[in-house]
């Protein structure tokens, strides 16, 4: 999935992107980690991956991206 870089802390290297419709999802320095990036920018182009573990909520209904773990950052490539 694609997305925007909104926010990051190099410190802890985690942050925030924001999906096409404005979404905000945040994401831990391991996804961070997983992406091989060494610094993000916001306004970066992005792409995302979500956990499978965290696609279904309840009743089996699939979570809204927002309620779902992000497991890899990495740059948009064309």
């Amino acid at each position: 999935m694609q997305a925007t870089a909104y926010t990051f802390d190099p410190d802890t290297r985690s942050g925030s992107v924001l999906l096409d419709d404005g979404t905000p999802v945040p994401f831990g320095a391991e996804a961070f980690d997983a992406g091989g990036l060494r610094l993000l920018r916001p306004g970066q182009r992005v792409r995302i991956e979500f956990a499978e573990d965290a696609a279904e909520g309840a009743g089996g209904a699939e979570r809204p991206p927002a309620e779902r773990r992000v497991v890899l950052v990495t740059l948009q490539t064309f």
